[in-house]
């Protein structure tokens, strides 16, 4: 069993900068990727940053050059640094860990709620 615990939401006004962090545990393959969706009303799950255990990271497009993605590979444990925060990054942040054979098994966080407003 994985679970993933997820910290760092909450309010922020525009062009204002917050952490998340996600720590996984339990059995997780030593290769791995672990990552950040986001879902704001009405839309659907969007992949924001995603990270190999080799830590090479993946943006979307929205978040390029304003999000940095990181991970502590000894501690299972990966972050999202988002800076230059705007009103549309207002969602629930969710943990994302693909594991197992070809990366084909996900697990998920409960979900964070960011959101960016004056």
């Amino acid at each position: 069993q994985v679970q993933l615990v997820e910290s760092g939401g909450g309010l922020v006004q525009p062009g204002g900068s917050l952490r998340l962090s996600c720590a996984a545990s339990g059995s997780i393959f030593t290769l791995n990727a672990m990552g950040w969706y986001r879902q704001a009303p009405g839309k659907q799950r969007e992949l924001v940053a995603i990270i190999t255990t080799g830590g090479t990271p993946n943006y979307a497009d929205s978040v390029k050059g304003r999000f940095t993605i990181s991970r502590d590979n000894a501690k299972n444990t990966v972050y999202l640094q988002m800076n230059s925060l705007k009103r549309e990054d207002t969602a629930v942040y969710y943990c994302n860990l693909k594991t197992g054979w070809g990366l084909a098994t996900d697990y998920w966080g409960q979900g964070t709620q960011v959101t960016v407003s004056s």
